[in-house]
């Protein structure tokens, strides 16, 4: 996403750079490099980086978000992010009232393209082949006016102010934009490998402050819930950085209290 622009026309790699920049006031230290392993230990956690790099940390907020499955189709490349999206909240708008296509099958494939008709009733269903849907399911489609495309699909072609669908049998569809519906995977393994849990949708589950049952991990972003916003990422973030930094008070004061303890007892044994 690098590449794309946010609709004040600043690229996602900017607000990063600058986000980085203002880190530098409070001495913060980047680490750039790929982790490649995770593991706790008794004191917190221990990474392991492709460089040979180690690094220790009392407590972990893994922020790696999701990948999208982005379908294998010849012209989609060039298209992703002009006529060709994955997100109807943050991009529906923009067609409002113009003929869309979702790419997808069964009750995913279904549900976009019954989300999308909030934004326009131009809506058809590219399936790629076989549908898979059931009786009843195909009804609702056809109540709602949606159409079912079963051929497969050879290519996508840009055109002005759209693209076109080009199919296997010859037939060609026109539509301003299309919205594709085949999943998400987690951009990275150590989730998993720490021992998170997670939902029915592969993301991992989290409490109100983004903890993750595994003592000292946190996880915010797209690879904890549902609503897949920057903003929302951020407040999730925020509220990870709270609870992290109520752990790591709690533990300060436990120290110390321990050493209080100890001292006091230094003291008793002296005085005897």
């Amino acid at each position: 996403m690098h590449g794309f622009l946010t609709r004040d026309g600043i690229a996602p790699a900017e607000l990063l750079r600058i986000g980085r920049r203002q880190l530098r006031r409070y001495r913060i230290r980047v680490v750039r490099g790929e982790a490649t392993d995770a593991r706790r230990e008794r004191a917190g956690f221990l990474l392991d980086f492709a460089d040979g790099t180690r690094l220790r940390s009392r407590t972990l907020l893994i922020a790696t978000g999701v990948v999208d499955r982005i379908p294998p189709i010849e012209g989609l490349a060039p298209l992703y992010g002009r006529s060709v999206f994955h997100c109807p909240y943050c991009d529906g708008w923009e067609v409002s009232d113009r003929p869309v296509a979702v790419y997808g099958r069964g009750r995913p494939g279904m549900a976009l393209a019954l989300s999308l008709q909030t934004w326009t009733e131009d809506v058809a269903l590219v399936c790629d082949g076989r549908a898979r849907l059931l009786a009843e399911e195909r009804q609702v489609l056809e109540r709602r006016r949606i159409r079912i495309y079963e051929s497969r699909v050879a290519r996508l072609a840009g055109r002005r102010g759209g693209l076109e669908i080009v199919f296997r049998d010859g037939n060609r569809l026109s539509r301003r934009a299309l919205f594709f519906s085949t999943g998400q995977d987690m951009s990275s393994d150590l989730p998993r490998r720490l021992g998170c849990r997670f939902n029915s949708k592969g993301g991992v589950r989290t409490d109100r402050l983004e903890g993750t049952g595994v003592p000292g991990l946190y996880v915010a972003g797209d690879a904890s819930h549902d609503v897949q916003f920057a903003i929302v990422a951020a407040a999730e973030g925020a509220k990870a950085a709270v609870a992290i930094n109520r752990t790591l008070q709690e533990q300060e004061t436990v120290s110390v209290a321990a050493r209080t303890r100890e001292t006091r007892r230094g003291a008793r044994r002296v005085r005897r």
